[in-house]
């Protein structure tokens, strides 16, 4: 039987192994991102939400995108497909079958506020005290009892 060998992604890639593509989501954890699902190449949704969890090894967490926050259990999908974007950003593609959610950085900017100078649109928070003084944003604790706290971000 041959031995498995190490894999190598520059710029792009499909990662079907559970640690590698737990890795390359690594730097979406507390960021805001723009996500985008496909149902047979159809948009059925799409959003703007912070990532709040990454998970693997525990089929029982549902993976969910709301505008509040995002929970990605990577046992959900088939395989990652990432890419570079003209901006060196990386687009992530997350599927499962026939369904896949496109992942974005949300970049500098969202719509307009009618209140902006010249319409101008404001820069995103770009972490967890940006956002929390962001008033175009509502974000929420959830009290959680003591034996799902300790399974944050497991891996």
């Amino acid at each position: 039987m041959p031995e498995a060998h190490a894999k190598l992604y520059i710029n792009t890639g499909v990662v079907t192994n559970k640690s590698d593509i737990y890795n390359v989501l690594r730097p979406l954890l507390k960021q805001t991102v723009t996500y985008t699902y496909y149902r047979d190449n159809q948009v059925a949704s799409s959003g703007t939400g912070w990532v709040e969890r990454l998970v693997i090894d525990h089929p029982e967490v549902a993976s969910y995108f709301t505008p509040l926050a995002i929970c990605l259990n990577l046992d959900s999908f088939d395989y990652l497909q990432f890419d570079t974007t003209s901006e060196q950003l990386l687009s992530y593609t997350l599927v499962i079958g026939s369904e896949r959610v496109v992942i974005d950085f949300a970049g500098t900017s969202v719509a307009p506020n009618p209140g902006d100078e010249a319409g101008r649109a404001r820069p995103l928070p770009r972490n967890a005290d940006e956002l929390a003084r962001d008033l175009r944003f509502i974000q929420m604790e959830l009290m959680m009892s003591s034996d799902t706290a300790d399974e944050d971000e497991d891996a």
